[in-house]
């Protein structure tokens, strides 16, 4: 099972500034281990953020993001209470979704 992502979510001024973080190996499957075989990918394919119902940000990852992946974003339309949600899925079909109240 998947680590609980770090959500961060403060209201300023007219905006939601969001701050994630993300425990994952995110393997790009180029590597190679100490035995010499190659290490399997394993990496984050999507990302979607929600507030309340409403949909802040949708992403595709891949391979070329680091380990531990960090998100910083603002949007507006947000207020104190509300609830912010974060889902991933990655290429091996796990998936992980952790919830925040703004601040």
């Amino acid at each position: 099972m998947a680590k609980p992502m770090r959500i961060r979510a403060k209201l300023k001024g007219d905006h939601v500034e969001a701050k994630i973080l993300i425990q994952h190996d995110m393997e790009t499957g180029l590597r190679k281990g100490s035995d010499g075989a190659k290490i399997p990918a394993h990496f984050i394919k999507t990302l979607t953020v929600k507030y309340e119902d409403k949909v802040v940000l949708d992403t595709v990852m891949g391979i070329a993001v680091s380990k531990d992946p960090f998100l910083s974003f603002k949007f507006k339309g947000g207020e104190k209470g509300g609830k912010l949600t974060v889902t991933w899925v990655d290429n091996s079909g796990d998936t992980r979704t952790d919830t925040t109240a703004v601040k």
